[in-house]
């Protein structure tokens, strides 16, 4: 099969003709898979999904929404957020995403500035709805997103009891959800989403239906196919635009089976669902390639094979570069082929001992991941290809429905986010600035006029905020946020992320936030990774509170979130950590470097408001959190 047979999948489609289509032509396909316990799943195929979203579209029209009603969507990821999501959007609706970690008053905002009139939300997050309901007086209706949730408050209703009522509805007008989708246009509003961003008030960037299919037919075109029987993995939040467009939208113009899990599961889940593709960031894959090396470094034995095997892979990766850093990778390629007959013996053999048994632990069937939402490190790109994945690093924003540049299979360069993607044209600004253009671009902010003027230049440019320079071949580097380059008091300019992404594969730091606007010299929050510490304490003797420790909940396996005092004094630990910034610093010029550091007794997480849902530091939050602290390194 060619590859433009193989990609025939692609049409100009609204998203609920998408769904319509898949139906007709897919329908005994699976469409979504989830866990129901251990070891156990469940799914549904894309004819009995779209066999849902109808009947819950009709249960929006029976509740009187008209189109163009703004509803919103406040949930985790999981099938449930993709069946509401298209019954909106199937009713003529436009979806509002709410992260379902922002606090009451920012979803305040959210329903307001959109003037949402219905709201989709998980339990959890019922409480917050009741506690302001008296603040949102466009707000009419709350959707549980449980089949069987009661409640004796008439404006709030299970997803069962609106599915019924849906029902209900066609048996008395058999066409009326039909003549409402097929009523949507493809230049019609098709959703709100707000950004996340680290500093200012969320605005809420405006896609049509063209936006959407514009971006899915650009990355299908750029990415390796989709085959019959392909396993979508997704854990990312679907209230950001990258899963939602860059996954599910992807992976439902194809036809292919969408799995889900969660962060903390992933590890655990690799080997249930076993994907052939799933999207992720950076911090994410950090997170992987720690677990995947503990698991293969048990014992010393086992620990020595490994670190001699990634020795191998690695120098076999930069066997494989040419003069400017590409590698011709894909998921055909042969990595020991053209490297000299003992460098290629030796790696052959540690891909049967090592590699091939990490592969496994991803399910085996892995072809291609995408890595966006933050700055993949070149050195982490380069351990996952040296173990035979292929991680094609791409970037984009909310407002452009993500990629607007992307790696090609079959010519990577680890540390870039590739070239401009089909169908967008990019350009760098005299300042630095990457600004693009492309079919894919919002509408503008909702309610934000001046706002949306200020983002696009005089000849329609989308102005990204972020620094980039030319590598080689139109591949672009992005150097950091224009916000997050640091000016030292000496007027050097200091990217904080140049800095950050030294430290991706350190084994004993979890995370470094450089500080250094307006001062003489960098100094940075350290955060060490706990559970390492907990290890090789308990392993050398090293005795520490134990009862100071604190752990998540979530997940399958816990994880240290918190240390007392005696544990981040520990001198040892200092120590391992100031070797860590030594070695980080000889890579860095004498301005960039870290001169002080303080050691936090805790991770930054988003349900303590450090990060966003994407995993993002917001930093102005944890520097006014970390002020004293900041200052002391300064005195």
């Amino acid at each position: 099969m060619s590859e433009l047979q193989d990609k025939l999948y692609i049409e100009q489609l609204t998203a609920p003709a998408m769904m319509n289509r898949n139906a007709i032509k897919f329908g005994h396909w699976k469409f979504q898979t989830w866990k129901t316990g251990p070891g156990k799943t469940e799914s549904i195929t894309y004819a009995e999904g779209w066999g849902i979203m109808k009947e819950l579209a009709a249960g929006l029209l029976e509740a009187g929404c008209e189109k163009g009603d703004r509803i919103a969507l406040m949930c985790h990821t999981c099938p449930e957020w993709v069946r509401a999501d298209y019954s909106i959007l199937t009713s003529g609706g436009i979806t509002v995403c709410i992260y379902p970690s922002l606090s009451e008053t920012e979803m305040c905002y959210i329903i307001n500035d959109s003037g949402s009139k219905i709201i989709y939300l998980q339990e959890e997050n019922l409480a917050k709805v009741l506690s302001s309901w008296d603040r949102m007086p466009k707000l009419e209706k709350v959707v549980i997103l449980n089949e069987s949730f009661t409640s004796s408050d008439p404006r709030i209703i299970s997803l069962g009891d609106l599915r019924n009522n849906g029902i209900l509805f066609m048996a008395r007008d058999r066409e009326a959800v039909e003549r409402r989708w097929r009523s949507v246009n493809i230049l019609d509003y098709m959703t709100i989403v707000y950004t996340s961003g680290t500093t200012g008030v969320p605005k809420g960037a405006v896609h049509t239906h063209r936006s959407f299919n514009a971006a899915i037919c650009r990355d299908l075109r750029d990415a390796p196919n989709y085959r019959p029987g392909d396993v979508l993995l997704s854990f990312l939040p679907l209230s950001h635009t990258y899963e939602r467009e860059c996954g599910h939208g992807c992976a439902m113009m194809a036809g292919v089976n969408i799995a889900y899990t969660t962060p903390k599961d992933i590890v655990s889940d690799l080997q249930l669902f076993r994907p052939h593709i799933f999207m992720s960031v950076p911090r994410i894959y950090e997170r992987v390639y720690m677990a995947m090396k503990d698991l293969a470094s048990k014992n010393p034995l086992s620990r020595i094979i490994f670190n001699s095997a990634m020795k191998t892979g690695i120098k076999v990766v930069e066997k494989q570069s040419d003069a400017n850093g590409f590698i011709a990778m894909d998921e055909f390629t042969d990595l020991s082929k053209g490297t000299g007959f003992w460098l290629g013996f030796r790696y052959r053999i540690f891909d049967k001992l090592v590699f091939k048994k990490v592969r496994d632990r991803f399910g085996g069937r892995m072809r291609g991941a995408f890595s966006a939402a933050g700055s993949l490190p070149a050195d982490l790109c380069k351990v996952f290809m040296a173990m035979g994945f292929t991680i094609l690093e791409g970037y984009g924003l909310t407002e452009t429905w993500n990629t607007i540049n992307l790696n090609r299979a079959g010519k990577i360069l680890p540390g870039s986010v590739g070239p401009a993607s089909s169908g967008v044209t990019g350009r760098i600004a005299g300042d630095g600035e990457w600004q693009v253009r492309g079919d894919n671009l919002f509408s503008g902010y909702w309610n934000k006029p001046i706002d949306t003027a200020e983002a696009f230049t005089e000849d329609g440019y989308f102005k990204t905020g972020d620094i980039v320079q030319e590598v080689a071949d139109g591949y672009i580097k992005i150097i950091d946020r224009k916000k997050g380059i640091m000016v030292l008091d000496t007027g050097k300019n200091v990217p904080s992320a140049r800095i950050e992404s030294m430290f991706s594969l350190s084994p004993y730091i979890d995370m470094v936030l450089p500080v250094g606007d307006d001062r003489k010299f960098v100094s940075a929050l350290v955060v060490p990774n706990f559970d390492a510490f907990i290890k090789y304490f308990d392993e050398n003797g090293i005795q520490y509170n134990k009862d100071s420790l604190e752990f998540s909940d979530e997940g399958t396996i816990p994880v240290c979130i918190k240390a007392g005092d005696d544990f981040i004094g520990n001198e040892k630990l200092i120590l391992m950590i100031d070797e860590d910034i030594r070695k980080a610093n000889q890579e860095l010029e004498e301005y960039e470097r870290i001169k002080k550091f303080h050691i936090l007794n805790r991770k930054l997480l988003e349900q303590w408001g450090d990060l966003t849902p994407t995993l993002k530091v917001k930093r102005k939050v944890v520097e006014q959190k970390f002020e004293k602290e900041i200052e002391a390194l300064y005195s």
